[in-house]
């Protein structure tokens, strides 16, 4: 049994006219939900290696996260070009290559990506859209990561901003 954790990217700013979409930073709810998001983790998952888009928002994400998780501040978090992608193909062949020795992997990136990705892998989680900053927990039945694409997962739980008050 394998668990994928998934978080989307926080809100990012669309203001600065003629920042290319790898250099576009948290707006100011993006600012505020990462932290929030991170301390609401903590309460209910261990720290853990996050790995991460190398877009800019990706980044101040899981900076945010740390913030508001300081356990998972300490941590040797991973960037990971292939992770900055929007597609649910490329994650899965990601996925797929990953060592089979982690039992649980932690990862943060970009829709419409990982809402496919998400019910690719869990197709009864029904999922319309991952949020911004929104995170969902899966459980794979599955020993080794590359039989995650034959795989139907299902949906532990999730947590969106808008839960947290």
């Amino acid at each position: 049994m394998k668990t994928l954790h998934i978080l989307r990217h926080a809100k990012s700013d669309w203001s600065g006219p003629g920042v290319g979409d790898r250099e576009r930073g948290l707006n100011e709810r993006g600012e505020r939900d990462a932290p929030r998001m991170g301390a609401a983790l903590a309460r209910r998952l261990q720290p853990q290696v996050v790995t991460a888009s190398p877009a800019r928002r990706g980044q101040l994400t899981l900076q945010g996260l740390c913030t508001g998780w300081p356990a998972l501040a300490g941590l040797p978090h991973r960037t990971q070009e292939d992770l900055y992608t929007f597609s649910a193909r490329d994650l899965l062949a990601w996925l797929q290559c990953q060592e089979d020795r982690d039992e649980s992997l932690f990862l943060l990136g970009h829709n419409p990506g990982l809402t496919d990705l998400v019910n690719r892998l869990a197709p009864g989680a029904g999922l319309l859209n991952l949020p911004t900053a929104g995170y969902v927990q899966l459980s794979l039945p599955i020993d080794r990561w590359r039989e995650a694409g034959a795989c139907r997962g299902e949906l532990v739980w999730q947590l969106f901003p808008r839960d947290l008050g």
